[in-house]
């Protein structure tokens, strides 16, 4: 990623309320870029948006990326060259007791910014964050490849691997032929930590809310793995993957996968024992032993793709992401400046990569 490529440019990202939307708004934001956010409110309270004071740093667009009209007319006068889709609903659990609204946020969401795009020659790439949930799951002990089957045995993979054909349909259909070229890709994470996060039933947020309440974290799936990363690792693939996509955009649209290093994935019993451990003040978890839906058990993310095309590798292995994550929380807790905490974690990313 090149900071100086950002000064002053157009960017339009959805989901800028939310958690992992709220961490490049605010990169970008340090960067200097020109920056329209629009997304409902913050989900949770307390928020990364407010504790940040994001809502200074950009032109926030409260609004629902299900109403077609009014995003369409945000991109039209924001004028951006670069549009980030993060607005989602992104919660497994979530999406088994809603599935129907998951489906029309995750689907008909992209659909509607994709129509958006169509009318709005300014924009020459694009970046549609979807998840490793897209592939058909097999439970391989190696990771998938973006060439790998898409499917879904759960609504929020489902819908998202959905999103990825609606996306390839309209790249092939819509922009292919455009005589100004729009580059569209797709991104797909691993599992993402980072201050800042309260959703509901994620292992972090979990944990804080029980270790500041003095109580037992409780886990689910201690033997499942998955590919954890601080939040600034797939972020900083996502900003590198933007400025390619307007040096070269015939050569780097498509799918893109952003995990960590295969020997630093790890299981959640793993997780949970290392942030017990870094929170201190007698922070434990125990085995729920709970039923509940479908939730797969080994899920890794192959990203040779983008170490070879794209140069980006990850930077902070995943123990030093969950120092970084909870020393975040720590200082939210002491009454800390939010915002300094997350721009001196960016900038200490930035100098290691």
């Amino acid at each position: 990623m090149t900071p100086g490529f950002w000064h002053n440019r157009a960017v339009f990202l959805t989901g800028h309320t939310g958690f992992m939307g709220g961490w490049l708004s605010f990169w970008l934001a340090e960067l200097g870029a020109r920056l329209t956010g629009y997304a409902l409110t913050p989900p949770t309270r307390p928020n990364f948006f407010s504790l940040s004071g994001l809502e200074t740093r950009l032109h926030s667009l409260i609004a629902d990326i299900r109403d077609p009209i009014l995003l369409k007319n945000a991109i039209l006068s924001a004028e951006p060259e670069i549009v980030f889709h993060l607005a989602a609903q992104p919660l497994v659990r979530d999406a088994y007791r809603r599935p129907a609204e998951t489906f029309e946020t995750n689907v008909m969401g992209t659909v509607n910014l994709l129509e958006a795009i169509r009318h709005c020659p300014s924009v020459r790439a694009v970046v549609i964050v979807t998840s490793d949930k897209v592939y058909a799951n097999q439970e391989w002990a190696w990771g998938y490849r973006e060439s790998d089957r898409l499917g879904g045995r759960e609504p929020y993979g489902a819908s998202k691997a959905a999103a990825e054909i609606v996306v390839d349909s309209y790249r092939a259909s819509y922009f292919a032929s455009q005589a100004t070229p729009c580059a569209i890709a797709t991104v797909r994470a691993g599992n993402i930590i980072g201050g800042g996060d309260w959703a509901a039933e994620r292992l972090v947020p979990d944990a804080i809310r029980a270790f500041v309440r003095g109580q037992t974290l409780a886990i689910r799936h201690p033997e499942a793995v998955r590919p954890w990363q601080h939040v600034l690792e797939p972020l900083n693939g996502y900003l590198c993957l933007a400025e390619k996509l307007i040096a070269d955009p015939d050569g780097t649209a498509g799918p893109w996968n952003f995990g960590p290093a295969q020997d630093d994935i790890r299981p959640v019993a793993w997780l949970a024992d290392r942030i017990s451990e870094l929170w201190g003040d007698g922070a434990h978890w125990h085995h729920a032993n709970e039923s509940g839906p479908y939730e797969a058990t080994l899920l890794a993310v192959d990203s040779a793709k983008a170490h070879q095309k794209l140069g980006w590798r990850p930077v902070w292995t995943l123990d030093h992401g969950l120092a970084e994550t909870v020393a975040w929380y720590k200082a939210e807790q002491r009454g800390a400046d939010c915002a300094a905490q997350t721009a001196s974690q960016i900038e200490r990313f930035q100098e290691a990569a």
